[in-house]
């Protein structure tokens, strides 16, 4: 068992939320304090070998979902809202299927069960030439991450995870050794057995193509109770692009 780092916020019924690959819990944090705010106590989980969590060899799906119930249960959280992004919400999926009893509501942020291809070779490639890198400076580490990764929205993101390791250090919180060989299987379905009957939200991104429309009787199959609510404007990170239309969708399903 190892211990997830968590950012807790506010007090009511606990409300977990989990971050996307190369993500972390602070990537959330101002949504995370908004819920709070509405009378939710937000739990902000880093997951295994990510931001201030264990770094640990293994990493896959049923391990991660392992990770949450053992949170729950050293915290004594019962009937939590479980809200998961991307990767994230793959590990959402899972905890609902081994674990339904632990859950009163899910929300899927632009993610779907089915098997996505590996996509992250470029941005990893980046990160570990980066990560080997005498850094003093974010804007360093920005410009330098700039030959690898054009998007700006997406350097930022992925820029979070930059800590000062020692006076004048900059390095990275990510373990990514571990992360270049989970990237191969980050992306695989979720097994065919799992089926969760309470309701379930998937919100995808308008620009995004995570979720479409063939996608949707694999949905179903999985998670009967739920639905699909589009954002339009937003590409992946919708939660970032478009908080407020997010927040209140959300707050309109809980």
């Amino acid at each position: 068992m190892i211990k997830l780092h968590a950012t807790v916020l506010g007090e009511g019924k606990p409300f977990l939320i989990l971050h996307g690959f190369l993500g972390m819990s602070d990537n959330w944090k101002t949504l995370g304090n908004k819920f709070s705010e509405a009378g939710y106590q937000v739990h902000l989980l880093d997951q295994r070998n990510h931001g201030r969590s264990p770094h640990t060899s293994e990493m896959t799906y049923e391990l991660m979902a392992q990770d949450i119930q053992d949170y729950c249960l050293e915290n004594k959280l019962e009937d939590v809202i479980l809200l998961g992004h991307s990767m994230g919400g793959k590990v959402a999926m899972q905890v609902a299927g081994s674990f339904p009893e632990l859950i009163s509501k899910l929300i899927i942020v632009d993610i779907g069960p089915r098997y996505y291809s590996p996509h992250h070779h470029e941005i990893l490639d980046g990160l570990t030439k980066l990560d080997k890198q005498s850094l003093s400076s974010r804007g360093e580490a920005e410009d330098f991450l700039a030959q690898f990764v054009s998007d700006v929205g997406t350097r930022m993101f992925l820029l979070k995870n930059l800590y000062w390791k020692s006076k004048g250090q900059l390095a990275l919180r990510l373990n990514l050794e571990v992360l270049k060989e989970a990237s191969e299987n980050i992306g695989e379905a979720l097994s065919e057995d799992i089926r969760f009957d309470k309701p379930v939200l998937f919100i995808k991104g308008g620009n995004s193509n995570y979720i479409n429309k063939e996608d949707e009787p694999l949905i179903q199959l999985h998670f009967p109770n739920s639905e699909i609510l589009t954002i339009s404007g937003a590409g992946h990170w919708l939660h970032a692009e478009k908080m407020s239309n997010f927040y209140d969708n959300v707050i309109q399903f809980l």
